[in-house]
């Protein structure tokens, strides 16, 4: 199939079609994604379309990036920090007919998965996330730019949900009334953390903020950590943020699109893993606060995940893709499951907690 790349792209990193074998790859929603391969060359690269819908200010990000490698290059040398490569220009991004560009280089024998198949994944995944938030502990996090501000802001997710509330059509709501009454049941969910939120010892840290397993890069043979990847929503947060994610797509064999409730369980041998794999690198650094908040980060981002899935559904379907109407709703009901699983197995899963911060 002919990729139809715009050449002054290529002409800004100094190829030519001529002279580069270009394969569009990858399976996210947001960034179009190139693998080059230059014919004079052993090396190869990832180029990418930043989608501007998403990520409103793409040099925010590109700054980050850079700050981070700097910081990164001159404390921890050895670490692999993918950063990009700069133009012929010497710029950190190509603006190319009004759309932006970058480079990256490929890491060879690597893989990454879309799927968690067994323990092992879980854990070599939460130990990479952890690995670069413990390596980044000392960096000042306020020197970063929020690259999508109020991501992981649940006191905004719940305000949109309850003006999504406020102006949804009565069939609407009346199709997720359970789904209604369970969000403003939960909302003590937010309220213990704004309990929590003020305290000294509960800081921002540099967080990845997009924690699933496609976002990270595995030895092709031992299956082992290499690297953490897609680095565009690594900005300031809570630990929350990163851990919780995990927790919300590492510990169901099936995603939120699953629609038969009876398959959203926790798999406690994969919640073992991972938090064993995250607090392998982090418990040094965690504060008294954070330790106590290990289990809730995965309250706090399913039941965040629920809001946005459910606000989505009320307001018409606006922003998530869907394949038939009352997808998002379907995908709210998956989250409020697996919300009420990590309850249900509250005691077990803080033992494993317990053990793993010995």
């Amino acid at each position: 199939m002919e990729i139809n790349l715009d050449p002054e792209v290529l002409k800004a990193y100094g190829y030519t079609k001529e002279n580069i074998k270009i394969n569009q790859i990858g399976t996210g929603l947001i960034n179009r994604t190139y693998l080059l391969s230059p014919l004079s060359e052993d090396k190869k690269y990832i180029l990418q379309n930043i989608n501007t819908s998403v990520f409103k200010n793409p040099q925010a990000i590109a700054n980050n990036l850079k700050a981070i490698a700097d910081y990164i290059a001159s404390t921890y040398p050895d670490y692999l920090f993918i950063k990009p490569v700069s133009t012929v220009d010497g710029d950190e991004l190509a603006y190319v007919n009004n759309e932006y560009w970058r480079m990256l280089p490929f890491v060879a024998n690597t893989t990454s998965l879309d799927v968690l198949d067994n323990e092992k994944q879980a854990y070599e995944a939460a130990k990479q996330f952890g690995k670069l938030s413990r390596l980044l502990n000392k960096f000042d996090a306020s020197k970063l730019e929020p690259s999508i501000p109020g991501f992981h802001n649940l006191a905004l997710r719940f305000e949109q949900f309850t003006l999504a509330l406020s102006t949804a059509p009565k069939e609407l709501k009346g199709l997720s009334k359970p789904q209604i009454d369970d969000a403003l049941e939960r909302k003590y969910i937010l309220d213990f953390f704004k309990s929590y939120s003020h305290r000294v010892d509960f800081p921002d840290r540099v967080m990845h903020h997009d924690t699933k397993i496609s976002n990270v890069l595995l030895d092709n043979e031992t299956f082992e950590g290499v690297c953490v990847i897609d680095l565009d929503t690594i900005m300031p947060g809570k630990f929350i943020s990163d851990l919780g994610d995990m927790m919300r797509t590492y510990l169901c064999a099936f995603s939120e699109n699953e629609t038969d409730l009876d398959k959203v369980k926790i798999r406690l041998s994969f919640f073992e893993a991972t938090v064993k794999g995250y607090l392998s690198e982090m418990k040094s650094i965690l504060t008294e606060t954070e330790k106590e908040l290990v289990l809730f980060s995965g309250k706090y981002m399913i039941y965040m995940q629920a809001l946005r899935f459910l606000t989505d559904f009320l307001n018409g379907n606006i922003y998530y893709p869907i394949n038939y109407q009352t997808q998002n709703l379907d995908r709210a009901k998956n989250q409020f499951k697996l919300l009420s699983e990590l309850s249900a197995n509250e005691k077990e899963l803080q033992d494993i907690i317990e053990e793993n911060l010995v």
